[in-house]
């Protein structure tokens, strides 16, 4: 049989199932698209690229499935780079094909020739250039298994226009071989093979060691707590969190992307912890004797203080990445294994030792949260919005228009109202709060929540997001309209690079340099003209009831409300200072 560079890359994305792909044609990667055309993917055109890799992200984001991006070389490529980086940064496992000049011109300062594989490698799991077509068979497979295999994360593959465009001879039986291996889930695993340096697990014997040597620790501790970050954010693990909680209660926090692995209802759940973590959770890990950490690796917004984050707790650590044991802080206990493996066994091992967990610390810490959780806290005036207040209530509201408050994903740009909802936002389960965490990318929110919206079709995205935030890619609310989906976006609007402008509140001497916008442009009117309805929420104090009407629910709507910027986040832990020596007013 005979197939193009291109066909290749298309029938192998059909294989593996990939519905969609977002992206922008240019030039290089004409003969992709051509055949892109006449497949069963379905485009989805963006109006710039970097929202192609945010779109992707939050495919992934909410299904755990690896999704697809395109852009072309030069430019477009290096458009891409910053949703690659923030995808890295959260391990989403994303594919972003780009195209490239014709390999002869590779080298000469061609038009829109960039060296996409240079500038990708330091923010991408892996990278790679084709030469070939046939490398193409090889290097689609490997893609799809780096990407999902161990800590996920993102892949490029660079494609010249020239290998996209050439015919190649190809063996019926090669290619038989090849689908059956991808259908068998076989397809890519001989990289896994050769790079031996990587490692994933631990031997059964030594995992068998360390539970044991874990289950010692949790026997003895009087104040344990169970720190869960983003590699505790899927189904699978929450529910091996969830028998592991039932048989041993103790105390739970979570980073920013570990929110929905522990319901926001348990009676465990302490909060969030960190800069802008809850006090209740800040004082839990601090007091702990014994630090079960799961998925995380000890970001500085989540420790403050690395020395004074835990000071007197042994830890437990477990991660499905070896690089990160050790790195920031000295473990007790470490397993290198996927969170999803090792609760059950904990649980179990708890169970058949009959271990039992000390009541009266949970309830200490369950009663000062409910001391320090005010909804309240950071508030500006008892006049206007508490955008808190809004947050928190958002389940409510839909409820209230007729949408289930379990049909709701929530997406957030960067930066206070991002806080705001980490802290408020109910979130009941994973995949469900969609955020950018460790990269902290303004203009997030908007394309994320158009991809959760194109694979969740029975749910309702809210995008949350400031008068910053939204105009880092504004252009997508033409997208969203084009493609008519349930999408909410909800702007609180104050005028300032809100968090940047509370920084320099209490760190500057309230020195505002370059945090106030001297022209506000009018948000309502700008939504309107992409073609979204657009809700006044300061002259409709039941904005919601439009906002969420369920006999319309594939209608997009933008909401405007509001808030002022004297409005903070609280807790607030500034840079160099321990969790605990939190800015609480």
């Amino acid at each position: 049989m005979k197939l193009t560079g291109a066909q290749i890359i298309v029938k192998l994305l059909e294989e593996y199932g990939i519905k969609m792909v977002a992206g922008i044609p240019g030039g290089s990667i004409l003969p992709l698209y051509d055949e892109l055309n006449r497949s069963s993917v379905r485009h989805v055109l963006v109006r710039q690229e970097q929202a192609a890799g945010f779109i992707a992200q939050g495919i992934s984001r909410s299904t755990g499935k690896v999704a697809v991006c395109m852009a072309t070389s030069g430019p477009g490529a290096m458009n891409l780079l910053t949703a690659i980086a923030d995808a890295r940064c959260d391990s989403v496992p994303i594919i972003a094909i780009t195209g490239q000049v014709n390999t002869y011109l590779i080298g000469t300062d061609a038009f829109q020739e960039a060296d996409t594989f240079g500038l990708s490698f330091p923010i991408t799991k892996h990278s790679v250039m084709v030469k070939t077509p046939e490398e193409l068979m090889h290097a689609i497979p490997e893609a799809f298994t780096i990407a999902l295999n161990g800590r996920p994360g993102p892949v490029l593959i660079d494609v010249p226009r020239d290998v996209q465009a050439k015919e190649i001879e190809i063996d019926d039986g090669v290619w038989k071989d090849l689908l059956m291996k991808i259908s068998s889930g076989d397809a890519g695993k001989e990289y896994l093979k050769k790079d031996a340096s990587v490692k994933f697990h631990i031997s059964a014997k030594d995992m068998a060691e360390k539970l044991a040597k874990a289950g010692e620790l949790i026997a003895k501790a009087k104040k344990p707590v169970l720190y869960c970050g983003g590699g505790c954010n899927s189904f699978e693990a929450a529910d091996g969190i969830g028998k592991f909680l039932k048989n041993y209660s103790m105390p739970v926090v979570t980073s920013l992307m570990g929110l929905g692995c522990v319901p926001e209802s348990s009676a465990e759940f302490i909060g969030m912890l960190g800069m802008h973590g809850s006090y209740a959770a800040n004082v839990a890990i601090h007091d702990s004797d014994l630090v079960i950490a799961a998925g995380v690796r000890f970001d500085d917004r989540a420790t403050g203080l690395v020395s004074q984050f835990c000071p007197n707790a042994e830890i437990i650590h477990i991660d499905i990445d070896a690089a990160e044991i050790e790195k920031i802080m000295a473990t007790s206990v470490s397993i290198v294994a996927d969170v999803e493996s090792v609760f059950p066994a904990l649980a179990q091992l708890i169970e058949e030792k009959k271990i039992k967990s000390d009541e009266s610390w949970l309830k200490k810490i369950q009663t000062l949260k409910k001391g320090n959780d005010s909804i309240n806290l950071g508030r500006a005036t008892t006049d206007g919005a508490n955008p808190r207040e809004i947050i928190s209530k958002t389940p409510e509201y839909a409820e209230k228009a007729g949408i289930s408050s379990d049909d709701l994903i929530v997406t957030t740009d960067v930066g206070q109202h991002q806080m705001w909802a980490a802290q408020y936002y109910p979130v009941e389960k994973p995949r469900s709060f969609l955020t950018s965490g460790s990269l902290g990318t303004m203009g997030f929110g908007l394309p994320a929540a158009i991809g959760a919206a194109l694979v969740n079709p029975d749910k309702r995205v809210v995008c949350y997001s400031g008068d910053g935030s939204i105009m880092m890619n504004v252009q997508e609310m033409a997208t969203l309209c084009e493609l008519n989906l349930p999408v909410t976006i909800i702007v609180f609007q104050n005028g300032t690079l809100g968090m940047v402008y509370q920084q320099q509140k209490y760190l500057f001497k309230k020195n505002y340099s370059a945090s106030v916008f001297d022209r506000v442009p009018d948000l309502l009117s700008i939504a309107k003209g992409f073609g979204l309805e657009v809700i006044d929420g300061d002259a409709d104090p039941q904005w919601y009831l439009k906002a969420f009407d369920s006999k319309r629910p594939n209608k997009p709507c933008f909401v405007r409300i509001s808030v002022d910027p004297e409005e903070t986040v609280l807790p607030f832990v500034p840079g160099g200072k321990a969790n605990i020596d939190a800015i609480m007013n």
